[in-house]
């Protein structure tokens, strides 16, 4: 279930970057909040990272709100974003210079899973923010196989010698041990998001837009399981409005950020795909072990799916109260689809002929004619 390599490692080429800013207002303003008035009491809020897939939506919903934004990062990766805020060049892994002697009310921090990024971002700025907050992941719980896990639930160990491993496999590790140093380095000023699968416009991973795309295509269409497993994500954009609401209520904690309100089905996904679209799609669900027993891969070639075989998995049922008890809210899910789409329609041709996630064509059509021709 890992989907953090995708927000942290794919790296645009040059043309989707400049398809993507002059898609910004487009895409991070077709808000649930487009008309968000200004906080009464505007905050200097330092993000660090802030210009690839979360972190510009944070800094948009941020500035709607009348925020003094500086970003702090390499400058790599789309620099023309946000011409308006202060912009601090650096590097985590070494040369945070530009940040001495700043004074900040929040810092956000969107992207890393290294937690000696945490460890020296949290020792510097400590005496100079109010508050932390920090975009961890759901893979820091240890079983999210069971129904309804909360934020109770027992963290991903993780072994000294892999603190500053890449590898994908300790992902969640690193994550929970980021969370732990903020709680060891920044006690009671802590907030801490875990959000799952992250989806909308700019996202590099294709583990959404998939369906969206693939739906929009129209014919047969290979939908998997019953139709009835559930499956969670939530809008950037809508993780973007959250966090700058619990920097503005100053709410500390830690909160699994995953939606929709209400259980969402597959069938549901899918034949909102279609009716936002006004797909001709003909839906055909295929049986799970059908699939599985021909080598598809769940959330890879059928993306934002899990199935459950067994009774008692919960993938995909997290408990998100708490998060909504402080103020999170979702915008309909048809919005998410067609704005997903209108940026999908920006991206350079080549960049939209091979999906990264999902089927190919070809191997679509030869598992329909498989799942047809069974005895």
């Amino acid at each position: 279930m890992q989907q953090s390599s995708d927000h942290t490692q794919w790296v645009w080429d040059r043309r989707q970057a400049l398809a993507m800013g002059a898609a910004l207002a487009g895409t991070c303003l077709a808000s649930s909040c487009a008309s968000l008035e200004r906080a009464e009491r505007p905050l200097r809020v330092l993000v660090l990272g802030g210009t690839r897939f979360i972190g510009p939506c944070i800094v948009d919903a941020a500035l709607r709100r009348g925020h003094a934004v500086t970003l702090f990062n390499r400058g790599q990766t789309n620099p023309e974003l946000f011409p308006q805020c202060e912009k601090l060049r650096g590097d985590r892994d070494g040369d945070q210079r530009a940040l001495e002697g700043r004074e900040f009310d929040v810092v956000i921090d969107t992207w890393t899973d290294a937690p000696r990024h945490v460890r020296s971002a949290a020792m510097l700025l400590r005496d100079h923010v109010a508050q932390y907050v920090f975009v961890s992941s759901l893979n820091a719980v240890a079983d999210l196989s069971k129904p309804g896990v909360d934020e109770t639930a027992a963290m991903t160990a993780l072994e000294p010698e892999h603190e500053n491993s890449t590898d994908a496999a300790h992902f969640g590790g690193r994550k929970a041990r980021c969370e732990l140093l903020l709680a060891e380095l920044m006690p009671g000023r802590a907030t801490v998001l875990r959000p799952g699968l992250i989806v909308g416009p700019r996202d590099g991973s294709d583990r959404f837009t998939y369906w969206p795309v693939r739906v929009a295509r129209g014919g047969e269409v290979l939908a998997p399981g019953s139709g009835d497993d559930p499956t969670q994500f939530i809008d950037a954009r809508d993780l973007g409005e959250f966090v700058v609401k619990l920097c503005e209520e100053r709410v500390m904690g830690l909160f699994h950020v995953v939606g929709p309100r209400e259980r969402l089905t597959m069938r549901e996904l899918l034949e909102t795909c279609s009716d936002a679209c006004a797909s001709d799609a003909r839906l055909t669900w295929v049986d799970t072990r059908f699939l599985l027993e021909r080598q598809v891969a769940p959330w890879t070639d059928l993306p934002a799916w899990l199935p459950s075989l067994e009774e008692g998995q919960g993938f995909w049922t997290l408990d998100n109260s708490k998060a909504l008890a402080a103020g999170l809210r979702f915008r309909p899910l048809e919005r998410t689809v067609r704005d997903t789409l209108d940026w999908w329609s920006t991206l350079p041709a080549e960049r939209r002929a091979a999906l990264k996630r999902g089927l190919t064509p070809e191997r679509e059509l030869e598992l329909l004619a498989a799942w047809h021709a069974r005895a």
